[in-house]
């Protein structure tokens, strides 16, 4: 082989190699919503986006026939009820990978396989236990079965460490370090995997936001930094202090070079009115940002790994109406559910200037009225009798006037004693963490529904 022959394979390499990791987002593709596109016009959606990248939350196969032949690598994951089981059964986990990736693969280009989703965040100690075996399992399934390509992993939340600042002190909690952590981390090491984070500033952010600087968190921040002071790295926004926390962790219990593959990020662009700075103009600022920085070249990296490429998944493809919880998790799309953009985002880091204003945001600082919770519209008739039982149950006194003789007591109309008992709860609880969801069933509003004698209980932030 010349030597110009020589140089030419080598920059191939290079090049193909810069591909494959390339920081360029790709989006996460949930499905938790009644009203979203289908498999094959949510693929034209991503494909609109600029995104070579898609995360699955299982391995549905209309959206794996619907990705065949295009050029999107996909992650697709194990549900979390199947690990404890896989983990004790090589044949469960083979017949998963012959029903799940074999019919696909490698006309679809699945590349990455998680096993579970934040597992390590669940309090089932059995499930945790089954975590890493599960791992080794479908990695000799895979092996076995003769697909190659695909690197297996498994998504962590920010809890599973025991402390994040500064980020030279991380370190991950006592119950799942030695046991869980050091096994998967060698497994992640010997596969020349990723360890996959979640990493979501917002909620940083959200817990402190009055000496927590926003823009800090939005990678506005001119004139804020942070020193780390055993390492004097110096930081400019929060998402870089938050992935060097696991950077530390990993090097503690001795693994300094395992790479980071970001599997969620992203900001919410609506939320309750409890929810401080979950507003359009913050998570496009947020999005834009990110993107910026994670498709650069070349990459920036992070102060604790210059220069390195970090992948990632920006969260999420659509705002999903079925997601449980407070309002953001129902409000982190990129898309609303009819396709269009709640603001402009190209993934690929190449559009510098956005047109259009941005709506100027309204709720970067605590509501300063009284907030109620209510029956939300549309809810089901069937589980509100179960929610009103439960809100009535607990605490002193919570539903005594919507009782017989009580001032609030109109016996034909449920919804009216469903929303005063939210209320009633929420004022009671949401200090110790009560919060206005009941499964979808309630929402939040500033529209006092008192009447007459009946005053609900309210909540003050």
């Amino acid at each position: 082989m010349s030597l110009l022959t020589r140089l030419l394979a080598l920059s191939l390499l290079i090049s193909v190699s810069g591909a494959k990791f390339s920081g360029r987002p790709g989006v996460n593709y949930g499905q938790l919503g009644n009203n979203l596109p289908s498999p094959s016009d949510s693929v034209n959606l991503i494909k609109s986006l600029n995104a070579k990248r898609v995360k699955l939350y299982d391995a549905n196969p209309k959206i794996l026939t619907a990705l065949n032949s295009t050029d999107i690598t996909v992650s697709v994951m194990v549900p979390n009820e199947l690990l404890v089981n896989i983990s004790k059964s090589e044949t469960l986990s083979d017949d998963w990978i012959r029903s799940n990736i074999l019919p696909f693969y490698p006309t679809t280009k699945i590349r990455y396989l998680l096993v579970g989703n934040e597992i390590l965040s669940s309090t089932d100690s059995e499930l945790k236990a089954s975590l890493v075996p599960a791992m080794r399992k479908i990695q000799r399934s895979l092996k076995s079965l003769g697909v190659k390509k695909v690197k297996v992993g498994t998504s962590l939340a920010v809890d599973v460490l025991k402390t994040s600042f500064p980020p030279s002190s991380g370190e991950f909690k006592e119950d799942i370090s030695g046991l869980v952590m050091k096994p998967m981390l060698q497994f992640l090491n010997r596969t020349k995997s990723f360890l996959f984070v979640d990493v979501y500033p917002y909620f940083a952010w959200v817990q402190d936001p009055t000496h927590m600087d926003l823009d800090y968190a939005l990678f506005e921040s001119t004139n804020v930094t942070v020193t780390d002071p055993v390492t004097n790295l110096t930081y400019h926004n929060l998402f870089d202090q938050m992935i060097d926390a696991f950077v530390f962790a990993m090097k503690r219990i001795g693994y300094p070079d395992v790479r980071i593959w970001v599997a969620e990020t992203g900001w919410p662009n609506n939320g309750d009115y409890d929810q401080i700075g979950a507003n359009i103009y913050n998570a496009a600022t947020y999005n834009r940002n990110v993107v910026k920085k994670l498709a650069a070249e070349p990459p920036v990296g992070t102060p604790a790994r210059p220069g390195k490429v970090l992948p990632s998944f920006v969260f999420a493809l659509y705002n999903e109406n079925q997601k449980t919880g407070p309002g953001t998790e129902r409000h982190f799309g990129l898309l609303h559910p009819n396709g269009t953009q709640v603001y402009g985002i190209d993934l690929s880091g190449k559009t510098t200037e956005y047109g259009g204003e941005l709506p100027a945001p309204e709720n970067n600082e605590v509501y300063k009225g009284k907030i109620w919770c209510v029956v939300a519209k549309g809810a089901n008739w069937t589980q509100l009798g179960e929610a009103l039982s439960y809100a009535c149950s607990q605490g002193n006194n919570t539903c005594d006037p919507i009782q017989p003789g009580g001032s609030c007591h109109k016996p034909d109309l449920a919804v009216l004693h469903a929303s005063y008992a939210f209320s009633s709860y929420w004022a009671q609880f949401r200090k110790s963490g009560g919060t206005c969801s009941f499964n979808g069933l309630a929402t939040q509003t500033i529209k006092d529904p008192s009447y007459g004698r009946c005053e609900f209980p309210s909540v003050t932030l």
